[in-house]
């Protein structure tokens, strides 16, 4: 199974939605191996791999996370990923990369765990695994139900 995670960079972490996403990815994988892909960008990824690490830690260590990058050339902070991987976007422009590195995710997931609330990035993405059918759980819906 392969989770990604999707969401927005201004995402203020909080412990509730902590313990909830924890829940859900135990729902989920359980003990079984499983693969986490991770964009690496922006508060809510910081609060996934935060989570993710803690589920690890805690309760499956069956478990991977896998940074997605968008560009080879750029620099990234590695720690607490067990891989990483640069999708073939070489013929994409570098002002495209991010969205292209996104649907990427969507196509090799099973699943979507995201915090999406408002318009963005996050959102297009979300749209995007939608119309693919992909089962989603967001979690901003408890906050804001009338969002989708």
């Amino acid at each position: 199974m392969k989770i990604s995670f999707f969401g927005h960079s201004d995402y203020e972490p909080n412990e509730e939605d902590e313990d909830e996403i924890i829940q859900k990815i135990d729902e989920l994988v359980f003990d079984n191996p499983c693969e986490f892909l991770l964009g690496g960008i922006g508060a809510f990824d910081m609060f996934a791999k935060k989570c993710y690490l803690k589920y690890k830690r805690l309760l499956n260590p069956n478990v991977k996370l896998t940074l997605v990058m968008p560009c080879p050339d750029r620099k990234y902070n590695i720690k607490g990923y067990d891989d990483k991987v640069y999708p073939p976007l070489e013929s994409v422009p570098r002002r495209l990369a991010i969205i292209r590195k996104n649907e990427w995710m969507v196509n090799e997931s099973d699943y979507i765990i995201a915090y999406v609330w408002h318009y963005g990035g996050a959102r297009n993405t979300l749209d995007i695994a939608k119309r693919k059918n992909k089962p989603i759980f967001n979690l901003a819906l408890r906050k804001y139900p009338d969002f989708y």
